[in-house]
C-alpha cells in the first residue's frame, strides 16, 4: 500500500463539499425556507470553495490528470499567493466558511463535508510538516529499520562458515 495523498483527498472533499453547499442553498432560496439569507451565504460560499480547490494538485508520484480548464482557474489561484497555497490557511477557510451554513438544515450536509475538508487539510500540514524542525524522538520504535548492523551475531547462528558445514553436512 502506499503512502496517502493527504492533499488530494482534502481537495477532492471541499470540492463535493462546495458543490452540497451550493445545491443545499439553491434548494432553501428556491423553496423560500426561513434564513433564506443563509442559503444565499451557502451559494456564495459554494462558489467561492468551488473556484478555489478546482484547480487540482499534483501528487509526489505519478501522473495526475489535469480537470477541463484548470489551467485558467490555476492562473486565478496562483495570484492570491500564499493565501491560497498555504493549506493551514485554507484549512482556516474553509472552517470559518461552514460555520454560517450550519444554521440552515439544507446546508448541513455541506457545512459538515466542509468541516471534514477542513480537518484532512489540517491533517496534511500536520503530517507533512519540516522534519528538521521537529525535536527528534527519545526511544526506540518497534519495527522501525536500525541505520547499524548488530554488534554481535544472533546466538542460533554458527559464527563460521567451516562449522556451519560441519554442522548441517556440507561439503
Amino acid at each position: 500500500m502506499g503512502q496517502i495523498e493527504w492533499a488530494m483527498w482534502a481537495n477532492e472533499q471541499a470540492l463535493a463539499a462546495g458543490l452540497i453547499l451550493l445545491t443545499g442553498g439553491i434548494v432553501a432560496v428556491a423553496g423560500q425556507f426561513k434564513g433564506w439569507y443563509f442559503a444565499a451565504y451557502s451559494i456564495a460560499a459554494g462558489v467561492l470553495v468551488c473556484l478555489l480547490e478546482y484547480p487540482r494538485s499534483k501528487r509526489k508520484k505519478g501522473s495526475t490528470m489535469e480537470r477541463c480548464g484548470q489551467k485558467y482557474l490555476t492562473a486565478v489561484v496562483k495570484l492570491f499567493g500564499p493565501l491560497t497555497r498555504n493549506y493551514y490557511i485554507r484549512a482556516i477557510l474553509h472552517a470559518a466558511l461552514a460555520v454560517p451554513a450550519g444554521f440552515l438544515l439544507s446546508t448541513i450536509l455541506g457545512t459538515v463535508c466542509l468541516g471534514i475538508a477542513s480537518g484532512i487539510y489540517l491533517l496534511f500540514e500536520v503530517r507533512s510538516g519540516d522534519p528538521l524542525s521537529r525535536s527528534p524522538r527519545s526511544g526506540h520504535k518497534w519495527g522501525a529499520p536500525s541505520s547499524s548492523p548488530p554488534a554481535t551475531p544472533h546466538p542460533g547462528l554458527p559464527p563460521t562458515p567451516a562449522r556451519s558445514s560441519q554442522r548441517w553436512g556440507g561439503r
